[in-house]
Parts: structure tokens; C-alpha cells; sequence
């Protein structure tokens, strides 16, 4: 996908233009994401809709040290004592079409006082971003999502639920366009009536298997689109009776789920209007800045760490295999989708403001706020420490010799979500970045699911993942 830098910060935004109004819904939830990766929430109802908005709903402290198995983790401060507030963001709300009488807002976890809890994944994101506005740049971005279209079927030999795809049509066929039209129809429906602006479809490899984009559009509201996306994916597909997983993973044999993240900056001018983008150079090579450059060298430098937040579960890295596109190495590349981070093509006439990187190694069981966070922390180190990524890798790393990746940096991503947050706790700018309670409980929910995961087997793993995202 491309993702253009345009002025998209100085638009009204897509949601304010269709939300419907309070009255017209009989609950509307208050979602947010977790440690876990996992989208949860409360809902209030209308008649007392209004005074929640002021004040929240009050939820306990300990749901951020639950895992995704509904574990609940011994974390300092997030035990049975203490609540926060369930805060919504009253410029996301949302009609649910999938769930008729519902709609949804975003919202932030605070404290009783409306002050932000040091534990909130969405406050995370925008601690972020105003660290990026204070060094001149505001940032586009857009997660380009897969997923596995299907239905949820007894083992017949007793064993966990499996997901059946719903065909097993070929890589962008005309039989995969015809075979899932009217789910994928009722989808982008859905998605437009939320503001969320569809931009591609098509079938992807795996069996079952769709990808659906959304237009690209600020920091915040692109980790909002994700959370939003996620929940209409499943939701449509349980309307219809059929079942529709993100998993990285969901079934073992077939091309696994990823979600890319696209990521463009442009420079603020007088520190808020949108200005010309940071990544585009028309005389380089590829197009690109030495900003662009730069943000590229922290990736790459915090990578190992990073992971453990944008490839947030067990399952994520059976997909993040050499030579299944995916990234396996430390390397980036013009157009390699081999590479961890690749430079996108610019458009045919919009080779300036059409500059985009997509970080690779991502996928749906991440906190969207946690992991769009941490990549704008890791980039824009590089760009204060002006950081050189080395020379631009255009082949498969997985094809060089041990000597041929040394030589260009390549090295091998890590292997298992145990070993991303072995770099991760081992990263100083982004423990620093998290937070003491906000790491704590992020490292000790995800060693715990680690921990879980390895007395069963696979087919529990991926049946425990696709049921979740």
C-alpha cells in the first residue's frame, strides 16, 4: 500500500461526519485495549449516557495485569484495591452497524481525578506524539491489516475449536474476489458508516485469508481506526455466521496475519499546521530524506525490542519466518517485503508527499497504541541521534551467507516472543518510555502467556488466538 503525507491533520474529522447522535442508541460501549493485546470495554446506557461521558465509568485498576487467557497477574498497584475511570473520547463516537441499537467510543483509562493513569496504552500513543510535535514533525500512519475469513468448528477428534476458511481460492483470484463478496461488501459498508475510509481489497494468499485497507490518517486516530477495524471484522462475520480471526497465526499450515504499519511525518509549521514531508528527497535514490534516513536507523537499533510490542503474542512468531514475507532480519530495502522495514514506492505523480516506510514485523495481537508508540519513540531517536541504518538491503537476506549479512547488518529478528522481551526490558529508551507500572505490567502479563502457552500444544495456541483477535 502507499501512504501519502497529505494534509489529512487539517480535515474535519470522518467520525464527527457520521456519527450518529447519543440518543439514537440504547448502550454505548467504552472500549480500549489491553496488555494483552485484547479489545475490551463497558457499555453505559443511554438514559445515562451523559453523565459517563463527564465522569467515566469506574473500572478496576487490575484488568491492565490481566493476560489474554484471563489471567490476572500479581503486578504492584493493579491488584483488588484502586479503580481508574473508563473515559471516552467523545469525538470517536460510532453507530456499531454490526450491532444494531449500539454504538462505541474510544476511550482512555484515567484516573478518578481525569488524570491520565500511568497505565494507559492510549495515553502511551499520545505522549508520543507530543514528543514528536516537540522535535517539529506530526505523523500519518496506517495499519494494513490481514485476516482470516471463516468458521469456527468442533474437532472431531475432541481437541480445540479449529477455524475452517471459508474457501481456498488462490493469492488475488477472481474466485477469492467471488467467494467472499458478500461478506466483504457488508464489511466495507460497515467501515464507511464508521468513518473509517476503505481504500484496497482483495483475497490475500492464505486460504480464507482477506485484506482489507484503511486510508491513512493521524497518529491517534490510526490506532483508533485499528481498534475499531478489529471489532468489525468479527463483528460482521458473527452476524452472518461465520467466524473472522486477525490471529498472527490461526491456522498452522497457512500464510499467517500480519499488519503492516505505514508511518510518513511531516514537518509542523509554527508547531501545529501540518508542513511539507519530512521523508521525501526527490534527488536521493529512493526518494528519501535523511530524516527519513535517520527514522529508519532507530527502527533498526530498537528493533529487537520493538517487536515485543508490535508482535505482541506467542503466536506471532510463527509467522515471522525467513522467506514467508513477513521480515525475519534486521535490514530495510526498497520495495523488499523480506526486508524489516521497507521504502514504499512513491505514486506516479505524487513522488513527494506519497514518501511512506512500513514497518513489517506487526500483526493484530498488538496493542495498537503500545506499538505505534513505541515505533515513534525508536524513530525519532534515530533522527535526534541522527542514526545511519547502513546501505538499503534489495534482496532476500534470507538468500546471504553469514559473512554477506554481517557485512550489511542483517541480523536475525528474535525468535520467540520471550526473546523480544528479553530486549525489550534490555532497551532503556523504551522501558524509560513505557514507565515503570505501564513495563511492569506489559512484561509480567506477556511472560505469563509464555509460560501458559508452553504446556500445551500448537493446535491449542492457534485455537486460543483465533478466538481472541
Amino acid at each position: 500500500m502507499t501512504l501519502p503525507a497529505d494534509h489529512d491533520e487539517a480535515q474535519p474529522s470522518p467520525l464527527r461526519q457520521v456519527a450518529a447522535s447519543p440518543d439514537d442508541f440504547r448502550l454505548v460501549r467504552f472500549l480500549y485495549a489491553d496488555h494483552g493485546g485484547v479489545i475490551r470495554g463497558k457499555s453505559v446506557a443511554r438514559e445515562f449516557l451523559p453523565e459517563r461521558l463527564a465522569s467515566g465509568i469506574g473500572h478496576t485498576v487490575a484488568m491492565m495485569a490481566m493476560s489474554m487467557l484471563d489471567s490476572l497477574q500479581p503486578v504492584a498497584g493493579m491488584g483488588p484495591v484502586g479503580e481508574v475511570r473508563i473515559k471516552p473520547d467523545q469525538d470517536t463516537l460510532v453507530a456499531l452497524p454490526y450491532a444494531p441499537g449500539a454504538g462505541a467510543m474510544v476511550a482512555d483509562l484515567v484516573q478518578q481525578d481525569g488524570t491520565p493513569w500511568a497505565a494507559c496504552a492510549r495515553t502511551f500513543l499520545k505522549q508520543a506524539i507530543a514528543e514528536l510535535a516537540s522535535q517539529g514533525y506530526a505523523m500519518s500512519a496506517a495499519f494494513e491489516p490481514e485476516f482470516t475469513l471463516g468458521s469456527r468448528v468442533a474437532d472431531p477428534e475432541g481437541g480445540p475449536d479449529r477455524l475452517v476458511p471459508a474457501d481456498d481460492s488462490l493469492c488475488y483470484s477472481g474466485t477469492g474476489f467471488l467467494q467472499a463478496h458478500d461478506y466483504v461488501m457488508e464489511l466495507v459498508d460497515a467501515l464507511n458508516d464508521q468513518g473509517l475510509r476503505v481504500e484496497h481489497y482483495y483475497p490475500e494468499l492464505g486460504h480464507g485469508q482477506q485484506e482489507v485497507s484503511i486510508r491513512h490518517a493521524p497518529a491517534l486516530r490510526a490506532a483508533d481506526n485499528h481498534l475499531l477495524y478489529r471489532e468489525t471484522v468479527r463483528g460482521v462475520a458473527l452476524r452472518r455466521g461465520q467466524w473472522a480471526s486477525l490471529a498472527p497465526k490461526p491456522i498452522q499450515d497457512q500464510a499467517g496475519n500480519g499488519a503492516h504499519l505505514h508511518m510518513s511525518l511531516t514537518e509542523l509549521v509554527d508547531g501545529e499546521s501540518a508542513g511539507p514531508p519530512a521523508f521525501a528527497d526527490p534527488t536521493d535514490r529512493y526518494g528519501l530524506s535523511a530524516t527519513g534516513y535517520h527514522f529508519i536507523g532507530g527502527l533498526l537499533a530498537h528493533l529487537p525490542a520493538l517487536l515485543a510490542l508490535t508482535a505482541g503474542s506467542v503466536n506471532s512468531y510463527r509467522r515471522l519466518q525467513p522467506q514467508f514475507w513477513s521480515s525475519a532480519y534486521t535490514v530495510y530495502g526498497m520495495d523488499n517485503r523480506e526486508a524489516a522495514v521497507r521504502i514504499c514506492s512513491a505514486l506516479h505523480g505524487d513522488a513527494s508527499s506519497s514518501v511512506n516506510l512500513e514497518l513489517k514485523p506487526s500483526d493484530s495481537s498488538a496493542n495498537p497504541y503500545l506499538a505505534l508508540g513505541a515505533a515513534i519513540y525508536a524513530g525519532l531517536d534515530g533522527i535526534r541521534l541522527k542514526l545511519d541504518p547502513g546501505p538499503a538491503v534489495n534482496v532476500d537476506p534470507a538468500t546471504l551467507d553469514v559473512a554477506q549479512r554481517a557485512d550489511v547488518g542483517a541480523r536475525r529478528l528474535p525468535e520467540s516472543l520471550g526473546a523480544a522481551l528479553d530486549a525489550l526490558q534490555a532497551d532503556p529508551l523504551l522501558m524509560d518510555a513505557l514507565g515503570s507500572l505501564r513495563s511492569t505490567a506489559y512484561l509480567a502479563v506477556k511472560r505469563s502467556e509464555i509460560a501458559a502457552f508452553a504446556e500445551h500444544d500448537a493446535a491449542w495456541e492457534c485455537f486460543q488466538h483465533f478466538i481472541r483477535f
